[in-house]
């Protein structure tokens, strides 16, 4: 089969940093797998994070991609959910290979059925992001996605036009908040306007005053997707009492932990996209059940596909495009390869 992977781990202008390959053929499916022939790959921080230059060597080489959509090919003895033919779309597991090849093994609890209306490259948007924003926006918080509620709370999302950020403003706008994003350029405002958010702040001035002047003192809930040491003075201030905020970036320094965080009890809350999988939690199920769930909110035109750019065909040279975007910072929603 064709794949697309590492040998070394190098800089992305190096142009070993991702090859162009040919593997043998994935084994049957045993257990839970599935076989999935993949159509369509989105790429992630977390790609270019592993893809980091370190002085380490892979023999074999080492697959990477975690944002998939395709066709299920083959099923093992004790799948229930799928069967062959079946079109689906996923995350995947980070301790496992990636899904940047032809065939790929995941376990069934961790797919969801593809929504029927969107085309592969588009359903690949989503699996990652989705589910980081809806384990912590209605999992590690004590939210609801189907509370009326929150209609009088204001949710503020540092970093609305990444990948996460898309997605989340979408699910908070459709829980009932009155969602904030914080973008600088034209391009990435007018992209968090698309996805949902009533307002978009700059994130590169203060951004007290820019709420106050909207009519906003205080936020009941912030998801800083962005920079953790960077934004956790600021959201300390503008949390409620009582509030919360979700984390996804991880710290350069140790947390200040105390005032105003402990004075207001602000809930400080940490998500990781593949725990389940990493640790094979008993809960793992839920993935397939959220991904399900967003499959039937995008084909009732409730939620949509975040894909802003398809950089062509799945190969090497698209694949390196693709993490010198992302390592340049200026990207807005997801970036996406389809086909071999």
């Amino acid at each position: 089969m064709k794949a697309v992977g590492l040998r070394q781990y190098l800089p992305i202008d190096d142009p070993a940093a991702l090859l162009d390959l040919t593997l043998p053929d994935p084994a049957p499916p045993t257990g839970s797998d599935l076989l999935v022939r993949i159509q369509a790959v989105s790429v992630n921080p977390v790609d270019t994070k592993q893809r980091a230059p370190r002085p380490a060597q892979e023999d074999p080489p080492r697959i990477l991609g975690y944002d998939a959509a395709g066709t299920v090919e083959a099923v093992g003895p004790d799948v229930v959910a799928f069967v062959p033919g079946d079109e689906v779309y996923y995350a995947g597991d980070v301790t496992r290979p990636g899904s940047n090849a032809q065939w790929h093994l995941v376990d069934e609890r961790l797919v969801g059925r593809k929504p029927t209306t969107l085309d592969f490259a588009d359903a690949a948007a989503l699996p990652l992001t989705t589910l980081t924003a809806w384990e912590l926006l209605f999992q590690r918080m004590p939210l609801q996605f189907d509370d009326r509620r929150h209609a009088d709370q204001v949710l503020l999302v540092i970093g609305g036009a990444g990948g996460v950020g898309s997605i989340a403003i979408q699910l908070a706008r459709h829980a009932g908040f009155t969602v904030v994003a914080t973008a600088s350029r034209a391009s990435s405002v007018q992209w968090c306007r698309q996805m949902g958010a009533h307002h978009v702040v700059d994130h590169h001035q203060p951004l007290p005053p820019q709420l106050q002047a909207l009519g906003i003192a205080q936020v009941q809930v912030a998801l800083n997707l962005a920079d953790t040491d960077r934004y956790w003075d600021v959201l300390g201030e503008l949390l409620a009492p009582q509030g919360h905020v979700g984390l996804i970036v991880e710290p350069r320094d140790a947390l200040r932990i105390g005032d105003p965080y402990k004075a207001k009890c602000i809930g400080i809350h940490w998500e990781f996209m593949f725990a389940r999988a990493k640790f094979r939690t008993a809960d793992m199920i839920e993935q397939h059940r959220i991904l399900n769930r967003v499959a039937s909110l995008v084909d009732a035109g409730e939620l949509r596909s975040t894909r802003s750019t398809h950089l062509g065909l799945i190969n090497a040279a698209n694949l390196r495009e693709a993490h010198r975007q992302l390592e340049s910072g200026g990207t807005v929603g997801k970036l996406v390869l389809a086909g071999w």
